[in-house]
């Protein structure tokens, strides 16, 4: 079916006739100053250039008919084609809480917080997402949607290279994030309904605790997959000489475990980019779905068609121009010759 996308490009048409009526040409007779009637042998002449003229009107009307038809974008619409929609729904919930600027991540052979780690590894896992729907939330004080569910993986991908620490807080308000998500996925009754949360602590703020959080995400059929981050050693310099800690000794893995279990997830420990990097290798593995089936009508742009003949004419006259103005010039200068040639005979006889 044939289709035009900027259909009111049409109204442009009669373009010229209005400028043509608002801005009239004046008569070269008008600013004659002296008036010398025709003769009866340029009446000939004159029937040649009006039939120019009316060739020249013509050429002009038919290319700037292309030309609004091309402004009008024509396009084909084919038949509508049924496309299976089959794959995973997933939202990822991130930790941007204070302690994901603590360094004891290795990447590359450099150490980097917990942050640096998370986004270079989970980049690799949404760019492996073809095909699935993915969201994003952030949370630290409070949590909010920075993607919602979407295919567009390079969005989801530079929203999460662009969150900072300390954007919302430095606390955890991991409750409050499960309820964001499960609000999410609330509108969606065909979705798989996967969550994963990934964070480096224990609940410490929001208004939904964990437990509650857990229980809504049960009732809504929600499954959870906890993974919680940060490394058991780390050695630090101090006046007294180096001495080892444990960085991840705030980090609830009874909670986290918990909530995973309850809700058919699985908690997982990610100490080092290659153990994280691993556990979502394993979530690769999740069964997709079968979604609704979407529609499309296969598109095909004509506009370049009348672009061309347009652009094709206009080089065409212009040449078509140049060649009889060269021509009427070369008979003018030999007209021109002959009679001062004829001239200086007459002279010349008279002599």
């Amino acid at each position: 079916m044939l289709d035009f996308n900027w259909w009111w490009a049409f109204l442009a048409l009669p373009l010229p006739l209005v400028v043509r009526f608002l801005f009239p040409k004046f008569p070269e007779a008008a600013s004659a100053a002296l008036r010398v009637p025709k003769l009866r042998p340029q009446q000939h002449s004159d029937e040649i250039i009006a039939n120019k003229s009316k060739t020249a009107l013509v050429a002009a009307t038919i290319i700037w008919l292309a030309l609004v038809t091309a402004a009008a974008q024509p396009q084909w619409l084919g038949e509508p084609v049924s496309i299976p929609n089959e794959g995973r729904e997933m939202m990822l919930a991130v930790d941007l809480s204070g302690s994901m600027k603590i360094d004891d991540m290795q990447l590359n052979g450099r150490q980097v917080n917990r942050l640096t780690m998370t986004k270079s590894v989970v980049y690799d896992f949404i760019q492996r997402r073809v095909g699935d729907r993915l969201g994003l939330i952030l949370f630290a004080d409070t949590a909010y949607v920075q993607a919602p569910l979407t295919y567009d993986r390079e969005t989801v991908s530079t929203l999460l290279s662009e969150a900072v620490i300390g954007l919302v807080g430095e606390q955890t308000a991991i409750g409050d994030a499960i309820g964001l998500a499960v609000k999410r996925f609330d509108a969606r009754d065909e979705s798989n309904n996967v969550l994963i949360l990934l964070t480096d602590g224990q609940n410490t703020a929001g208004n939904i605790t964990p437990e509650q959080a857990k229980e809504l995400a049960i009732s809504k059929n929600v499954k959870i997959y906890t993974i919680g981050v940060g490394a058991d050693k780390m050695l630090i310099q101090s006046f007294f000489g180096s001495r080892q800690i444990n960085p991840s000794q705030e980090l609830d893995e009874t909670m986290l475990s918990d909530i995973a279990s309850s809700t058919g997830g699985q908690y997982f420990r990610a100490r080092n980019a290659e153990e994280l990097n691993a556990i979502y290798q394993q979530l690769d593995d999740l069964e997709p779905i079968q979604g609704e089936t979407r529609k499309m009508r296969p598109l095909t742009a004509l506009f370049y068609y009348p672009l061309a003949f347009a652009l094709i004419g206009s080089m065409l006259w212009i040449v078509i121009v140049f060649i009889s103005t060269t021509l009427k010039r070369m008979t003018n200068k030999s007209v021109e010759s002959a009679h001062e040639s004829s001239h200086m005979k007459r002279a010349g006889r008279r002599a």
